[in-house]
């Protein structure tokens, strides 16, 4: 920017003497190079206006009460499930083995190994 004013500072008296053909070549330069832009962007403006297009209906989607949005049952099946009074369920197996110290544990199939 400091380079084009240094320019105009430089061409001032050429500039002022012929005003008509400065804005000419400056709408002709400042048009085309904004064609050139918009021709290389174009893609990207498309795809932006189409996330806020996206966005836009998300919201208006979040702010209207939806119907599909309903409380769906649970995937538990019911029969069988009920529990009568404060009892407790029984345990459907033993606890897991705890590490008893002084003893390495390992993968069954390590043991297996280590009998040979």
């Amino acid at each position: 920017m400091h380079d084009l004013i240094d320019f105009f500072q430089a061409n001032a008296t050429f500039v002022i003497a012929n005003p008509a053909p400065f804005a000419i070549f400056a709408m002709l330069f400042g048009s085309g190079g904004f064609a050139v832009g918009r021709y290389f962007l174009t893609e990207r403006i498309a795809n932006l206006e189409s996330r806020i297009a996206r966005r836009d209906d998300e919201i208006e989607q979040l702010k209207s009460p939806s119907t599909t949005n309903k409380a769906e049952g649970s995937l538990i099946p019911i029969i069988g499930t009920s529990a009568s009074g404060n009892e407790t369920a029984p345990l459907l197996g033993k606890w897991p083995d705890r590490r008893q110290s002084g003893k390495l544990s390992a993968p069954p199939r390590h043991k297996a190994i280590e009998r040979l």
